[in-house]
């Protein structure tokens, strides 16, 4: 699985919308889509912070495993 269907799935799987995430990722529901839609590679800003959003690991959101692997707290 890649980036932008895990991101799509870990975003329907909270019920929030491509506005909901954009926010958190501080820019519009348009470039956010482009994510999505792998129109726009993700930068690794907005990885760290989807990670720490959802309390997964890159790896989990890469596709480079499906166990999604909380991040440690600290």
């Amino acid at each position: 699985m890649d980036y932008a269907q895990r991101i799509r799935d870990l975003r329907e799987d909270k019920d929030l919308t491509q506005a909901d995430i954009a926010k958190v990722l501080k820019t519009s529901q348009s470039y956010y889509a482009q994510y999505e839609n792998r129109r726009r590679p993700l930068p690794i800003e907005h990885l760290m912070t989807l990670c720490k959003f959802y309390d997964v690991s890159s790896d989990y959101i890469l596709g480079f495993t499906n166990i999604p692997m909380s991040l440690p707290k600290g």
